[in-house]
């Protein structure tokens, strides 16, 4: 089940269609879904959250910790609207579809998927891309 939470933030409205979205990329990737957490947040409280469990001290749009067992995917996903708002801009985006290509990137790392490296990246990307273009 994804549940979607806000701390220290203004709620948004996430619609069923994104929820039913991100289950079927899941699906689409060979796993099933188990629980995952969205935590909507402001920069300051992910820095905390950055610098608290994984020694970074720098903001971020998004950090996923990983609770997977076998195909079931779970997992904690920390966000930053605020983040997201500013990559949009600087990008030239949608605010919504800066949302949704990070909240994809969420679920990308649960199932699997690294961005450490250039070719890592390359491949997140098409990834993103190519769920976006199904939404």
């Amino acid at each position: 089940m994804i549940q979607f939470f806000f701390e220290n933030i203004e709620s948004i409205t996430i619609g069923q269609e994104i929820n039913t979205w991100l289950e079927n990329l899941i699906l689409a990737e060979n796993k099933k879904p188990g629980d995952i957490n969205y935590i909507f947040c402001d920069d300051d409280y992910l820095l905390k959250v950055n610098r608290d469990f994984l020694q970074h001290d720098y903001y971020t749009d998004v950090i996923t910790f990983d609770y997977v067992k076998g195909k079931t995917i779970a997992g904690d996903i920390f966000v930053s609207l605020p983040r997201i708002s500013e990559n949009a801009a600087i990008l030239s985006k949608d605010f919504d579809v800066e949302l949704y290509r990070v909240l994809a990137h969420g679920i990308l790392h649960l199932c699997g998927y690294k961005d450490k490296t250039d070719e890592e990246i390359t491949e997140m990307r098409r990834k993103e891309d190519f769920y976006l273009n199904i939404l």
